[in-house]
C-alpha cells in the first residue's frame, strides 16, 4: 500500500439515503475506482473504496506468499446480513490474491462462494454474468482481464445495495476487503523481511475512513456485538498506524499489526469468539 497520503475533501461524494442526501466518509482518492465503472454501474452518488485500488498498492510486495496466505473457501454462508457483506468483500480480496498469485485452479471455487454469497445478499441475478465471464478469462490466462471483472464485481454488487437502500452493506463488503488485503500485506512484508517494504502498510487515511464508515451505520447495526468488536479493533489498528510519513515499521510492529488484523479478519469470518455474556449479579446473601 502506498505511502500516507492525505485525502483532499470530496465534496462531490455524497451518500443516497431514504430520509436524504448526507456528506459521505471522505474516500482516499487514489482508492476510487475509474469513472467509467462508478457510471457504467450507476454508482455515481455512492461509492466506497476500491479493492481492485487496495491491491494495486501491494506491488512492492510480490511475489505473494501464496501457500501462505491461501484460506479455505467457505461452504456455505452467513445468516447475519451484515457479516454476510463483510464475508463478501473478503471473497473478492481472495479473489485478487488468486488472480495476482496466477492460481487458475483456485479460481473456480472463489467465483462461485462470491456468487452463492451475493445470491443471498440480493445481488446474484447481477453477479452470475461476472462468475461466468471470470471463468472464460481465467480459462485463457487473461489475468488483466480478470483484475476488472473483479472490479466490475465489487460495483455492481455496490450498485445493488444501492437500489435496495442498503448502503450500509455496501460499506461493509469494502470493510471486508481492506481487511483482508491488509492481512496479505502484512503476511507479505514479513516474507524475507525488509524494513523498505513496511511503507506499503502506512495507511492510517484508510483505518480512518472505515472506522468513520461504521459510525454511520444505522443505530441497531452498529450496536451489534460483532461490529462493536470491529470498531474496537480497528481503533486499536489505527493507532498502530498513526505513524510520520517515513516511519518504517519493524518486525515486532508488523507482528503486532498481524496479530490485530488476523482477529479482525476472524470476526468477517464468523471465526471469532462471541463476546462473553456479562456475568450475572451475585445472589444477596440471606439474613442470619
Amino acid at each position: 500500500m502506498k505511502a500516507r497520503v492525505h485525502p483532499r475533501p470530496l465534496a462531490a461524494a455524497l451518500l443516497l439515503l431514504t430520509a436524504g442526501w448526507l456528506p459521505a466518509q471522505e474516500i482516499p482518492e487514489d482508492l476510487l475506482e475509474d469513472e467509467h465503472i462508478r457510471e457504467e454501474f450507476g454508482v455515481n452518488s455512492f461509492t466506497a473504496p476500491s479493492i481492485r485500488k487496495i491491491f494495486e498498492d501491494l506491488d512492492r510486495l510480490r511475489p505473494l506468499p501464496y501457500e501462505k496466505l491461501k484460506r479455505e473457501v467457505p461452504g456455505g454462508t452467513p445468516k447475519d446480513r451484515t457479516k454476510l457483506a463483510l464475508a463478501l468483500g473478503g471473497l473478492i480480496a481472495d479473489g485478487f490474491l488468486v488472480v495476482e498469485s496466477e492460481k487458475l485452479l483456485d479460481l473456480e471455487q472463489v467465483g462461485r462462494a462470491l456468487w452463492k454469497h451475493a445470491q443471498v445478499l440480493g445481488a446474484g441475478t447481477r453477479l452470475s454474468r461476472h462468475t461466468k465471464s471470470l471463468l472464460e478469462h481465467s480459462a485463457l490466462g487473461e489475468w488483466g482481464a480478470l483484475k476488472g471483472e473483479l472490479a466490475k464485481t465489487q460495483k455492481d454488487v455496490e450498485a445493488e445495495m444501492v437500489l435496495l437502500r442498503d448502503v450500509d452493506a455496501a460499506h461493509l463488503i469494502s470493510l471486508g476487503g481492506w481487511l483482508r488485503a491488509f492481512q496479505i500485506a502484512c503476511v507479505s512484508s514479513l516474507e524475507a523481511y525488509d524494513p523498505e517494504k513496511t511503507r506499503v502498510l502506512a495507511r492510517v487515511d484508510i483505518a480512518e475512513y472505515f472506522l468513520g464508515s461504521l459510525s454511520t451505520l444505522e443505530p441497531q447495526i452498529f450496536e451489534l456485538p460483532h461490529i462493536q468488536q470491529l470498531a474496537t479493533g480497528l481503533d486499536e489498528l489505527r493507532a498502530l498506524l498513526d505513524v510520520p510519513e517515513s516511519k518504517t515499521f519493524s518486525e515486532a510492529e508488523v507482528r503486532a499489526m498481524l496479530t490485530k488484523v488476523d482477529a479482525l479478519v476472524a470476526i468477517t469470518d464468523g471465526k471469532a469468539p462471541a463476546p462473553a455474556a456479562p456475568a450475572a449479579p451475585a445472589a444477596a446473601t440471606a439474613e442470619n
